[in-house]
């Protein structure tokens, strides 16, 4: 068997030109060698928690497959559980919304630098095209993906849960695949990490081994050909078998715990459940100067806070000790129904929004979120500017969370759920800071300035107490990537019919 230089003598000095390059992925392009974590995701996001632990219970039967049958085997009891009977379309929308986050923090950088200095990339893999093929193109800047076809029937549009011929794309196949792809110019750089891909490696005119290493350093994001600003799911961590297992395990716990905080809490007033949420788990932090309620005859305070959950107008008036409104978009009635604080549904007609924004005004404090959707990462979305036109009493508020198992927010699944998964977290964390109140010389009416330069302005104070970078992206462009449709409550109910 041929044996192979490592990845750290592919270092570009060769004296013969390195055009293209055919590359593994697990354990190759990526630290960890087991692709076990984004199945998991795919069944759990695509499918449900059931088929989720149904896959995690089969991983010792697919361990064994794996070692003492084939790799194959092993690989097709993964697609059989995670992708049977799903529709072709959420897999697709799984892959490019929630697998590139994990993707992209496990790209390992020797590996990557190799890949990277070539013009023409292609990825030979045994994991599904359609689950790989998102992060290839946007993320490591790669061509083709040559991977295992998964089958879908042509009338349901639902994977079978197999694969079409020639099968899984291990040992011979890939080597096929490769020459098929490439015809009589044979790759100039070929990288794996196990003796199944010498086949496809032997073809190419040089060939690297990437070996297991524990000191295996990931690339900088920043390295990457896109920026992750919008990611789904419920997931925080991996799911490796060991964390999947410790998630599966606390769930009924977890679940029970985020009851009793949700309504232990509900009927109590805002200045004791800042107290009670410490007993119960859930550390909150409060900053700055907290402002009075507004005196008799004078409007309320408008309170503009960057978007992180849909508690954050809840928490706010927890930190506030008092009542204060708030307004939303997408919430459903028994949502606003369950709500400690006044929540009032907009109509996404200007007009008619800003007339009924003041109104709520004239009547004590409000909450608005001008993003107009959250965001997970560092980054502010762009601010929409109808909150400058309509009071000069603006209070900037910066919230940030930290949530170490599961994510209080999703675009594609159902959002009555989200408080119940940020209080299914073990130990959550709300943080929020008042800033001082935005002078006259920064308003509309007393200062002369356009709203859209008051929304800046406090997009940037935001940004800078935060430490995240302002963009001028919007809710459209979020739930266009992640979701697929505009965002709007119309949109998002045609979508998952």
């Amino acid at each position: 068997m041929a044996k192979f230089p490592p990845i750290t003598e592919c270092n570009g000095t060769s004296s013969s030109p390195r055009e293209s390059i055919a590359a593994d992925l697990d354990g190759t392009l990526l630290i960890s060698r087991s692709s076990f974590p984004y199945f998991m995701l795919v069944a759990v996001e695509a499918g449900s928690l059931l088929r989720g632990l149904l896959l995690l219970l089969s991983t010792p039967f697919v361990i064994v497959a794996y070692l003492f049958v084939s790799e194959s085997l092993g690989i097709q009891i993964l697609i059989f559980i995670s992708f049977s009977g799903l529709k072709i379309r959420d897999i697709e929308l799984v892959s490019r919304a929630v697998l590139p986050r994990f993707y992209a923090a496990d790209v390992r950088k020797e590996s990557f630098e190799a890949f990277d200095r070539c013009k023409r990339k292609v990825i030979v893999t045994a994991n599904p095209t359609v689950m790989v093929e998102p992060f290839v193109r946007d993320f490591l800047g790669g061509d083709k993906v040559l991977g295992t076809e998964i089958e879908v029937n042509p009338k349901t549009k639902k994977a079978t849960g197999f694969v079409k011929k020639p099968g899984v794309l291990v040992g011979k196949w890939k080597r096929v695949a490769v020459l098929k792809e490439f015809g009589d110019e044979t790759p100039d750089i070929g990288i794996g990490d196990r003796s199944t891909d010498h086949d496809f490696m032997s073809i190419c005119k040089e060939g690297y081994m990437v070996p297991p290493s524990k000191s295996a350093k990931p690339v900088p994001q920043e390295r990457l050909k896109s920026r992750l600003i919008f990611h789904d799911g419920r997931f925080v961590q991996k799911p490796d078998p060991l964390n999947a297992l410790i998630t599966f395990l606390w769930l009924p716990f977890g679940f029970i715990l985020s009851i009793i905080r949700v309504y232990f809490n509900l009927p109590l007033p805002e200045r004791v459940v800042r107290y009670t949420y410490e007993m119960l788990g859930i550390k909150l932090v409060i900053r700055g100067h907290r402002p009075p309620p507004p005196s008799p005859g004078t409007p309320g305070n408008l309170y503009v806070c960057n978007h992180r959950t849909a508690l954050d107008p809840i928490v706010i008036a927890i930190a506030l000790g008092r009542k204060v409104s708030c307004v939303t978009y997408s919430v459903s009635k028994l949502s606003r129904f369950l709500s400690p604080i006044p929540a009032v549904a907009l109509t996404r007609d200007r007009a008619a929004d800003a007339a009924r924004i003041t109104e709520i005004l004239q009547r004590g404090d409000l909450v608005v979120c001008p993003e107009g959707t959250t965001c997970r990462e560092p980054f502010l979305l762009r601010f929409s500017a109808l909150f400058a036109e309509l009071s000069d009493r603006i209070v900037p508020v910066a919230v940030d969370c930290k949530q170490n198992m599961f994510y209080g927010t999703t675009v594609r699944g159902v959002k009555f759920w989200d408080p119940y998964f940020f209080f299914m977290n073990p130990r959550p964390v709300y943080e929020v800071t008042f800033l001082d109140p935005l002078p006259e010389e920064m308003s509309c009416k007393a200062g002369g300035k356009t709203s859209i330069e008051v929304a800046n302005h406090v997009q940037k104070v935001l940004g800078d107490v935060l430490g995240f970078e302002c963009t001028g992206l919007t809710r459209k462009d979020k739930y266009m990537l992640l979701g697929g449709n505009d965002g709007k409550v119309e949109s998002l109910y045609g979508a998952k019919k």
